[in-house]
């Protein structure tokens, strides 16, 4: 944590108290947050800020989003996927992508004027990319896209997505393209011929976050659609899943951090049978194993963070970090709210919607069983 990097937890705490937080209860029933409030991290700047300065971004490092990303995660805000908007995307753009794609589109993600989403996941591909049924059919003049993606995160607010497809159907995962699509026609402001999106998914948690099913029926994007070469999508993909499970296990830690200091509160001001809950051996106990649980998580995602920054996170280490700490976060909260007891389970306490919110982080990104499987192939 340098000067620079805390100053952005600052910056990050307020941004989410003043424009976020008020607006928690609006994003979950209308499904989605409001596009006004990316608008605003772009202007202060919690955009992209590991894209360099000359792609408008903010020239720092992931150290300075995982400040952030954690300030997000201790409110409590799951709406905003910025993860997905203002890291993921934007580098397999700066990773792959020409001069002209950079250009065009990473000032425009990370002033907030448009957001990004990603678009991998299938109804009957879930983790098994390489299943995949989208195609990509290439012409004279670009490519024709058809087919459905489901589980999208920004899905609803998105303007531009980077697209999973098929360029050679017989290839799996060696014929699989990345194309980014540009979902708004720019002269009339409307959805391009053949694209549609479903409503926001009714979900058990994330009640804000706009997850939806998007539909490409014969879609033309140009030919300088690709990012970086065709048919190296899934290798792309590979590549860049690393970095994606390494947030989620930021937001797993912060998530355990802040489950056991609001419990730790709630025990020292709940009375039971005349004396305070903490008092209790079990209460103390349960707590001294979810701190230490919290401690051992932050020690492994920080360095995890020096690895990625050095370079150095494998593809494993990251599959390690995103199965392990998202099992104790879900394990962490769990233990916390049983503490809570009927209240617990009500939402008159955040601890309920920690609980609700958590068990998607075992799914998405690959499922924790997948992350075993591909931990397992370098034992």
């Amino acid at each position: 944590m340098t000067d620079d990097v805390s100053a952005v937890a600052d910056l990050s705490r307020d941004f989410f108290a003043a424009v976020v937080t008020p607006q928690s209860e609006k994003f979950a029933a209308q499904g989605h947050p409001d596009k006004a409030a990316y608008q605003r991290a772009g202007e202060l700047g919690l955009l992209c800020m590991s894209i360099p300065e000359e792609f408008g971004g903010g020239g720092g490092t992931f150290a300075h989003e995982a400040a952030m990303l954690t300030e997000q995660a201790l409110a409590g805000d799951t709406a905003l996927h910025l993860g997905v908007d203002s890291i993921i995307v934007p580098h397999y753009i700066l990773a792959y992508g020409s001069d002209d794609q950079k250009n065009y589109w990473l000032p425009k993600i990370a002033s907030g004027e448009i957001v990004a989403a990603i678009a991998m996941t299938e109804p009957g591909a879930g983790s098994d990319l390489q299943s995949m049924k989208t195609r990509a059919v290439k012409s004279d003049d670009g490519y024709r896209i058809t087919g459905e993606k489901t589980f999208i995160s920004n899905g609803y607010n998105a303007d531009v997505v980077v697209v999973a497809a098929k360029t050679d159907p017989d290839a799996r995962g060696a014929g699989i393209s990345l194309l980014i699509v540009d979902l708004v026609n720019p002269s009339t402001g409307d959805l391009v011929v053949g694209f549609s999106r479903g409503a926001p998914i009714a979900k058990v948690g994330q009640k804000g976050q706009d997850t939806t099913t998007l539909t490409f029926d014969d879609v033309r994007v140009p030919l300088t659609a690709v990012l970086g070469e065709e048919n190296a999508g899934f290798r792309q993909l590979k590549t860049q899943l690393a970095a994606e499970r390494l947030i989620l296990a930021v937001a797993a830690v912060a998530a355990m951090e802040k489950a056991v200091d609001l419990t730790t509160s709630y025990t020292k001001e709940r009375e039971m049978f005349g004396q305070r809950l903490f008092d209790f051996q079990n209460a103390r106990f349960e707590l001294a194993e979810c701190a230490t649980l919290a401690r051992i998580a932050r020690t492994f995602v920080d360095d995890c963070i020096d690895k990625h920054l050095r370079g150095e996170l494998d593809a494993t280490t990251a599959a390690m970090a995103k199965y392990w700490l998202s099992d104790r976060q879900c394990e962490v909260i769990d233990r916390c709210l049983q503490l809570f007891g009927g209240y617990g389970y009500t939402l008159e306490y955040p601890i309920g919607q920690m609980y609700a919110d958590a068990r998607i982080q075992r799914i998405y990104a690959g499922s924790n069983e997948v992350m075993k499987e591909l931990i397992s192939r370098k034992l």
